[in-house]
């Protein structure tokens, strides 16, 4: 575990660091933050999406846009990495029945937040203003879930790989929901076949093609050659095809890596979720994502500056709408969906995994943070709704004092790993 803990821990540290400044330099000189955050690099950026009146819409370069638009999707390139491997390689976590109890009460740890959320709104009154929010609070931060989880439970107990897998299925789900739910303007769903023609190219071309050229020859030379002549630059062609793709059909361009992912040569097996023993593979997908890994912890620093700078007088309505949907909601879906699963269903839960802990790791998931500020993003315009709801992905870290709570409370045992 311990490469879990190196990368998560590196992860959160700069997260952090970079929403401190961000909240900081926004609330000390609100003026000059935002000058620096929206400044144009390039104006009339790439070609513009199409426009449902014919014509256009052009877009301007900013710092912002660079970052959650364009880096970020190396962060969800990572995440559907993990993802892909976990549902789609033999020994993938998330197959087989035993992956069942953890997917079932993900379910439940994206519903509860959803009914939470939207029953508030309408008990409140502010339902037409917040409902395109509802599925801010669905998310959960895998770093900081680890490292606090890690903290109550202890490197070595079963419910840290429950979290695991549960916090992967949730990232799944989160994709999932960013592509069908939040486009970024006029859908137009011809622009995918460009990126997954590409993706079905490279995959043609530089995987496909030199294995079927080498059968027979236990050399290999045809696929040795492409994978050190070539390396990983086809694949990035292919990545910024997909990338252009996604942003000219209007799905959020930040996901446009994700169907280059399962082209890339890949180990025949998964080895765990961000699992140490994938540092000694030689297989060109874990060598790229051990390439970006420092890259991906620099862009979750510059994600936190431009995302947390928020006035602390923004709260209202909408922050209280995320913060009890992720404290309130996820730890009680995951809890009866889990209990559903492991009673009724007769499913069970991991060995050594009680009840108790099931609930502690549901109020540990609570934690939404990266991807609960980044739904935010695209949810709401910029503007006072926009950032109320970005102070309830924030406040969201107080789940983490609640976790440690319950698991004082209800006596769970530290296993050390």
């Amino acid at each position: 575990m311990y490469r879990v803990w190196n990368f998560l821990s590196n992860y959160s540290l700069l997260l952090i660091l970079g929403a401190l400044s961000g909240l900081v330099w926004a609330n000390l000189a609100p003026e000059s933050y935002h000058a620096v955050i929206d400044f144009a690099l390039a104006e009339d950026f790439v070609l513009g999406v199409p426009h449902e009146e014919g014509g256009d819409v052009v877009r301007t370069l900013t710092v912002h846009f660079l970052i959650n638009d364009v880096l970020m999707a190396l962060f969800f390139a990572m995440a559907g990495k993990e993802v892909w491997e976990a549902i789609a390689l033999e020994r993938g976590p998330l197959r087989g029945t035993k992956a069942l109890t953890p997917l079932i009460a993900t379910a439940g740890g994206m519903l509860g937040p959803v009914a939470v959320y939207l029953g508030l709104a309408w008990a409140w009154g502010v339902l037409e203003t917040t409902a395109h929010g509802w599925a801010i609070p669905t998310a959960t931060d895998i770093a900081f879930s680890y490292l606090v989880g890690r903290a109550v439970f202890g490197a070595g107990h079963p419910a840290i790989r429950f979290l695991l897998l549960l916090a992967i299925a949730d990232d799944a789900g989160g994709l999932l929901i960013l592509a069908v739910f939040y486009p970024t303007g006029p859908v137009a769903p011809a622009w995918l076949i460009l990126s997954f023609g590409a993706a079905a190219a490279v995959f043609a071309l530089f995987n496909w093609l030199p294995r079927r050229l080498d059968r027979g020859n236990q050399l290999r030379p045809t696929s040795t050659w492409v994978r050190r002549k070539l390396s990983f630059w086809p694949y990035l062609v292919a990545g910024c095809l997909s990338w252009y793709g996604f942003q000219q059909a209007g799905i959020h361009p930040a996901l446009g890596l994700l169907p280059v992912i399962p082209a890339v040569p890949h180990a025949d097996r998964a080895f765990g979720i961000f699992a140490e023993a994938e540092e000694h593979l030689g297989d060109l997908l874990n060598a790229m994502e051990h390439g970006l890994k420092h890259v991906v912890e620099v862009v979750l620093f510059l994600f936190g500056f431009a995302n947390a700078g928020v006035h602390l007088s923004a709260v209202s309505e909408a922050t209280w709408l995320v913060f009890f949907g992720l404290l309130v909601g996820k730890p009680a879906g995951i809890f009866l969906f889990g209990w559903l699963a492991a009673r009724p269903l007769r499913l069970g839960l991991p060995r050594g995994m009680s009840f108790a802990d099931l609930w502690v790791m549901g109020c540990v998931a609570a934690i939404g943070f990266t991807v609960a500020l980044f739904v935010a993003t695209v949810a709401f315009p910029p503007g006072p709704v926009q950032d109320a709801a970005k102070m309830g992905a924030l406040f969201s870290v107080a789940a983490s004092a609640v976790a440690v709570a319950m698991g004082r409370l209800l006596r769970i045992g530290r296993v050390p790993g």
